[in-house]
């Protein structure tokens, strides 16, 4: 078995404070610094490429800066090839989901973001409006057209080549020759070894179902879970140095990424909400399916679940890397509140090797 107490740090010193707002870390995994998605709606791909990195510096040790952008630009010709087999019913859009970013690696590789940055010449952020607005507007003529010819793949290409770049077939590493595919087996990223879970009761327990949200397009599968069990799937993997690909929703008033605070409070109108922890909100699992169903609960963003913290009063917190960059109070991450997991929750990512034995032997893994 593998040593992984270089992954897992058990803190017992004060990690943050923010007003009254104070932070125990029980354990955390390491990982990649924190970046910033910039004008784009590419955090599946910054959330589920950090993850990756974390998996990296678990299996092999090694500190490595993967480009968000090559698996951005590998999906949008699927997403393309989608929407013109669907007649344009279907999801062409920014947003995407931590599998499509593994589908990515199985499909074309990864590349360190020194040989892929996506950004051209003499750009310093990346935007994708003028590129969206491009490719789709192309795809959408090609809708009227009553016979197409194989041609638009090329002219797709070259729209996504002269905003994010031509796709490297070759790059060096560290003095060393790879190509996409031959740099993920390197790194020791396994596609097949990630499985997705989410938790609602509008289908059977322990089995997979294509999960209803619109950013699907791929039509990924998600084993579905009791919710305390897909709580203790994240916490076993955290305790055994496994990090988490998070898919949930932000659109609360109580998520507040300038003050690092996700929080379901009893009350949310207290003054000092920001100041202090206070009683949160019960979850059970026909809140969780209410939420959903009313929309309520929607798939806004994805992010990197990195550790356990608990604050003063033994109240059980997330410690999430964000990808809106290090200009908050905790540089960049924030601190999710155990009843804001549950509730807000749509889905996570994780190794199937992340998985307690018990809840396996239900799975049939």
């Amino acid at each position: 078995m593998k040593n992984y107490l270089f992954f897992i740090s058990i803190l017992i010193f004060s990690e943050s404070v923010v007003g009254q707002y104070e932070f125990n870390a029980k354990q955390s995994v390491s990982c990649t610094e924190v970046k910033s998605q910039d004008r784009t709606g590419t955090c599946w791909s910054f959330a589920t490429s950090s993850f990756l990195e974390s998996e990296v510096l678990r299996i092999k040790n090694i500190d490595i800066d993967l480009s968000e952008m090559f698996s951005v630009r590998t999906t949008y010709l699927d997403k393309a090839q989608n929407y013109i087999l669907r007649q344009g019913k279907a999801n062409f859009s920014e947003g995407s989901l931590s599998h499509d970013v593994i589908n990515a690696v199985e499909r074309a590789g990864v590349v360190p973001e020194s040989a892929f940055s996506g950004k051209s010449e003499g750009e310093t952020i990346h935007n994708h409006s003028e590129m969206l607005a491009a490719a789709k507007g192309m795809l959408d003529g090609l809708q009227k057209k009553k016979k197409l010819s194989s041609r638009w793949k090329k002219a797709l290409n070259c729209i996504l080549d002269i905003y994010l770049g031509e796709a490297p077939d070759k790059f060096e590493y560290e003095g060393k020759e790879y190509n996409p595919s031959g740099f993920a087996k390197y790194l020791g990223i396994e596609p097949e070894s990630y499985i997705s879970y989410t938790s609602y009761t509008h289908h059977p327990f322990y089995k997979k179902f294509v999960l209803e949200i619109p950013d699907n397009y791929s039509n990924g599968l998600y084993m579905n879970i009791p919710f305390d069990e897909l709580q203790s799937i994240v916490d076993f993997a955290l305790e055994k140095g496994y990090s988490v690909a998070w898919d949930g929703d932000v659109s609360e008033a109580t998520f507040k990424h300038a003050k690092g605070l996700a929080i379901l409070p009893v009350d949310k109108q207290r003054k000092d909400l920001w100041d202090r922890p206070g009683e949160e909100i019960k979850v059970s699992q026909e809140l969780r399916q209410s939420s959903f169903e009313s929309k309520s609960t929607t798939d806004d963003h994805l992010m990197h679940i990195t550790g356990i913290s608990y604050d003063k009063n033994g109240g059980k917190y997330y410690k999430v890397k964000n990808s809106w960059g290090k200009d908050n109070v905790f540089e960049g991450y924030l601190y999710m509140s155990s009843a804001y997991f549950q509730l807000k929750t749509v889905a996570v990512l994780l190794h199937k090797e992340a998985v307690p034995k018990s809840i396996k032997k239900k799975l049939n893994q």
